[in-house]
């Protein structure tokens, strides 16, 4: 029989637009083989030959009960195919650069999914004024706020970036893995969120060094799952208070903003407006080239 492992953890992050998908964590089954015990030896002769000549044809079914299993093919299994587009690591910095000990919360462990298909851009509608070395602190005030008087048990955000190009990693679990994030209501399963450090309204300058990092974490990011940056993906929603009805199959950009798929202004007409130039480098960064058509590219992706 199989049974989820439960957390014992019972708070969860609702930022605005964004609520927390839990992938559902894997089960283990019986594989169902039989197994023999050997009998005792109180039978007399004529039983003992009936009695070997059962054991053997047990083991004949034995056998063949375990060829069977091994035969058969593991349809749930992850692909360990080498992607064919995939881009370099961008350098990253970890949580130990803007988070300390007087900061940090107590927090439940990690959620993973199979592996990231899309990414939602946003922005923190917080100053655009401030120094890049300054960015660690932004990044924790944001934290602060969050965790404390939101209750949430983490940053929403996967990654964020500053107006240097700077990357920083957000929630915890690893820059390296499909951390289930928290930053885009009805859609956090097998996407991951990039927050901007700033507001990028309509009329705001978004720095380019920003928009070539957003590219290069998003190409990376995209790459195990041979995703097209340039590409439109099907996911669906897990939320009633997305764009579209949970259950409901929706076909977003690869990289969206964060209001294609909720009901907000996220990330602003600005950095909205940049998506396409992020998009076409992100595949460049992936070594597509312009012939390559993303409709041709599409996908389909059910959270699960």
């Amino acid at each position: 029989m199989c049974v989820p492992t439960e957390t014992p953890w019972t708070w969860t992050m609702v930022p605005p637009g964004g609520r927390p998908h839990i992938a559902d964590p894997p089960c283990r089954t019986e594989s169902g083989i039989m197994k023999w015990t050997r009998p005792r030896r109180t039978a007399r002769l004529p039983g003992v030959l009936m009695a070997l000549t059962g054991v053997a044809a047990l083991l004949l079914l034995v056998r063949g009960s375990e060829r069977a299993v091994t035969a058969r093919p593991a349809h749930h299994a992850p692909s360990t195919a080498p992607a064919a587009h995939r881009a370099p690591r961008p350098a990253i910095q970890p949580r130990s650069a803007w988070l300390d000990r007087a900061t940090s919360r107590r927090q439940p462990p990690p959620r993973y999914d199979d592996r990231v298909v899309a990414v939602f851009v946003h922005h923190t509608d917080s100053p655009n004024d401030y120094d890049c070395a300054d960015a660690p602190r932004v990044i924790r005030a944001l934290y602060a706020g969050q965790t404390g008087a939101r209750h949430w048990d983490d940053i929403g955000y996967n990654f964020l970036v500053d107006r240097c190009g700077t990357i920083y990693e957000g929630r915890a679990g690893g820059a390296d893995r499909p951390v289930t994030g928290a930053h885009t209501q009805g859609f956090n399963h097998r996407s991951t969120g990039i927050a901007a450090l700033g507001t990028f309204t309509a009329g705001s300058s978004v720095p380019a060094a920003m928009t070539d990092a957003i590219a290069a974490l998003a190409a990376w990011k995209l790459g195990p799952s041979d995703t097209d940056p340039r590409a439109r993906v099907r996911l669906t929603s897990t939320s009633d208070l997305s764009r579209y009805r949970t259950g409901t199959p929706a076909t977003l950009p690869a990289i969206a903003g964060h209001g294609t798929a909720y009901a907000t202004t996220c990330p602003g007409a600005a950095l909205t407006a940049a998506l396409p130039a992020i998009r076409a480098k992100a595949a460049r960064l992936q070594g597509r080239t312009r012939s390559d058509r993303p409709q041709d590219l599409k996908r389909s992706h059910r959270a699960g």
